[in-house]
């Protein structure tokens, strides 16, 4: 992939230019998605079921949960489509088939960014500055950008097979949305099941993530069992994706 690290950004520039070509709206619409979901969050979780968040103000709380799931959501969902998109490409040119997942990954850091642009300015409407831990919010990005990227070699390989892995794939993340604090905080499930909780890696990273950007309680000591999940999803993503890259070609 470094040798190849060229190709990775061309792609992922490619997608860009795609992506906001002949756009109306542009850049805004990086922040349609997340804005939604925190308008919904907050109505239905802060204003009608009033769930705890940590000590936070909500909106904080809802919308970085939301920008985050936005980047791990929308990169496992590009990396999916991103070998039968470029199917052309695949099978006439040689190079390093997990080049198109990553680069369908790299996108979504520009969302990201728009996003936090106007998550300062929310942090400075409400008040609530960061703590020297925010230096560490690269290393939660880089955390979301390796899940979708692990989570995405997988079912990018399931995809070549079966072109119906997308639809499958489109569930699993709306129920791993409920089944993730985005809106809510995780101090709501009972302390005996919070280690199988963490079993969820998006747990971990979101928990992490509050503490680094908005100085939130600290990450207890389960997030060590997502960090773990983590590893786990990403080494079986690339080995699963190892075994079959040879065949993409002939499948595809």
């Amino acid at each position: 992939l470094w040798r190849y690290r060229e190709l990775v950004g061309f792609l992922a520039l490619r997608d860009i230019k795609v992506r906001y070509k002949q756009a109306a709206f542009g850049a805004i619409w990086a922040l349609a998605q997340p804005v939604a979901s925190l308008v919904v969050f907050t109505v239905l979780f802060s204003r009608l079921a009033d769930v705890p968040s940590d000590g936070v103000p909500y909106v904080l709380f809802a919308f970085v949960g939301t920008i985050l799931w936005a980047l791990f959501a929308g990169g496992l969902d590009d990396a999916t489509t991103s070998l039968v998109s470029n199917s052309a490409l695949v099978t006439k040119v040689y190079f390093p088939r997990s080049a198109p997942p990553l680069a369908s990954v790299l996108p979504r850091l520009l969302d990201l960014c728009i996003s936090l642009v106007l998550l300062a300015v929310l942090m400075a409407v409400y008040g609530r500055a960061p703590g020297p831990q925010v230096l560490l919010t690269p290393i939660v990005v880089l955390w979301a950008t390796a899940l979708a990227f692990g989570f995405g070699l997988t079912f990018a390989t399931l995809q070549v097979r079966y072109r119906d892995a997308h639809h499958g794939l489109t569930l699993v993340v709306q129920l791993w949305l409920f089944a993730s604090p985005v809106a809510y905080s995780s101090t709501l499930i009972p302390e005996p099941w919070r280690w199988v909780y963490a079993l969820n890696p998006v747990v971990g990273m979101l928990e992490t993530a509050r503490w680094t950007i908005l100085d939130a309680p600290a990450p207890p000591a389960t997030a060590a069992i997502s960090v773990a999940t983590t590893v786990v999803a990403i080494a079986l993503g690339v080995r699963t994706f190892a075994r079959n890259e040879r065949r993409f070609a002939d499948i595809i």
